[in-house]
């Protein structure tokens, strides 16, 4: 089983930055996918990175450009460096994890963004 915890978010003003990181624990495969999804009020959850352990990366259109995505896999830690924030950002940002395609994913218990106008 796989434990997942995320740090890093609060409260910025638009145009600011963020640095949301998610440390893995427990049953790491070798090879897996982690990523971040975010899920604003009244919205169903959605992608907005991921990344493989060999480091390939895949962006929601809303994000790229502004949003890097990044492991350390001796640290089974990914991170998410959010710049250019805007409001439409503001969210609660999931780490999830998963070993292969079609496994289930596991997910952290999430973290507020909250991005000011």
């Amino acid at each position: 089983q796989v434990h997942l915890v995320e740090s890093g978010g609060g409260l910025v003003q638009a145009g600011g930055s963020l640095r949301l990181s998610c440390s893995a624990s427990g049953r790491i495969s070798r090879t897996n996918v982690m990523g971040w999804y975010r899920q604003a009020p009244g919205k169903q959850r959605e992608l907005v990175a991921l990344i493989t352990s060999d480091g390939s990366t895949n962006y929601a259109n809303s994000v790229k450009g502004r949003f890097t995505i990044s492991r350390d896999n001796a640290r089974n830690t990914v991170y998410l460096q959010m710049n250019s924030l805007k409001p439409e950002d503001t969210a609660v940002y999931y780490c999830d994890y998963q070993p292969f395609t079609g496994a289930p994913l596991t997910w952290g218990q999430g973290t507020q963004v909250t991005v000011s106008s």
